[in-house]
């Protein structure tokens, strides 16, 4: 399959299965929100007390299995791995970016205040994907 297409199609079904791997070797998933920008790099919001953190500090790859509502289409999109600092202050870089991930994904915040105190409480992290291979069912 062509990245191209299954970014496209990426586009347009943003609800995900994020798949890592385990210490040992074992394959760890995890549903998600995504969002594909034009340059074709997929950023995720998570917090950095999860599974699937620690196994990308541990492994930089994941893989995104991504597939339209009534499930008769999908895309794997496999990618090297970029993860932000955590949320430490609620202007710093990582903010900013949970910011813009947000407004891309889902929209305008009613209270962006209280949105970036969450991010800094929640120790929250972008991972940035990169895909490099892609297959599936389109």
């Amino acid at each position: 399959m062509e990245l191209s297409k299954a970014l496209d199609f990426a586009r347009v079904n943003t609800h995900s299965l994020l798949t890592t791997i385990r210490a040992g070797g074992r394959p760890q998933l995890s549903n998600v929100l995504h969002h594909v920008y034009d340059d074709g790099l997929i950023r995720i919001s998570i917090t950095a007390d999860r599974a699937k953190y620690k196994n990308m500090v541990r492994e930089p790859w994941a893989a995104l299995h991504v597939t339209q509502p009534d499930f008769y289409a999908y895309a794997v999109l496999e990618s090297d791995v970029e993860l932000s600092p955590v949320a430490t202050r609620t202007d710093d870089a990582t903010v900013e970016e949970l910011v813009e991930y947000y407004r891309a994904a889902v929209g305008e915040h009613n209270d962006w205040d209280a949105y970036r105190q969450s991010m800094v409480a929640d120790r929250r992290v972008i991972v940035r994907l990169e895909p490099n291979r892609a297959y599936g069912m389109l």
